[in-house]
């Protein structure tokens, strides 16, 4: 129901201010202004976005918990997309997605609504399965026996090359 509502809130007010601005200042200049945040904005977003594309790799790196890099990343890319819809409520809420502190606060709100179950990061509880080419494979104990065939290779059989010296022949 909230998004039906948003979809139909936000062109009705995109129009309004449109009519708004329209009579006050001309439609030259409407549309000036228009374009010009559409630029300022699409500037903007590349370099905010790849900061935070940056900080995403240094979590990883860090194997740190990529949450905040990859929500501040969503968020400038919505903020992009906002800035890049024709309008005045459009690029307003745009540019407001665009300060870190109101990120900052966003994601909070987020959080609060959102419970984690679960999170892990590779392997710090001890082994952990590793998908082969059968499926997950769990590690072996020491004292396994594996059966097996094999061909005893002759020991006459060497190379045709004298060899670069870091393996023995």
């Amino acid at each position: 129901m909230w998004l039906f509502l948003a979809f139909l809130a936000v062109p009705l007010i995109e129009i309004a201010l449109f009519i708004q601005v329209g009579g006050l200042i001309g439609l030259w200049p409407t549309l000036f202004v228009v374009v010009v945040t559409a630029i300022m904005g699409t500037w903007l977003v590349r370099s905010q976005g790849l900061r935070a594309l940056a900080n995403l790799q240094g979590s990883f790196s860090r194997l740190e918990d990529p949450t905040q890099p990859l929500a501040h990343g969503a968020m400038i890319l919505l903020s992009g997309a906002l800035l890049l819809t024709p309008g005045f409520f459009t690029d307003a809420v745009g540019f407001a997605l665009l300060v870190p502190g109101v990120r900052l606060a966003v994601m909070r709100q987020i959080a609060r609504r959102v419970k984690v179950q679960r999170f892990s990061m590779g392997g710090a509880s001890g082994p952990q399965p590793r998908p082969g080419p059968r499926g997950p494979q769990t590690p072996k104990s020491a004292g396994e026996v594996i059966e097996g065939d094999f061909t005893e290779v002759p020991p006459s059989k060497r190379p045709n090359h004298p060899g670069s010296g870091w393996t023995k022949h």
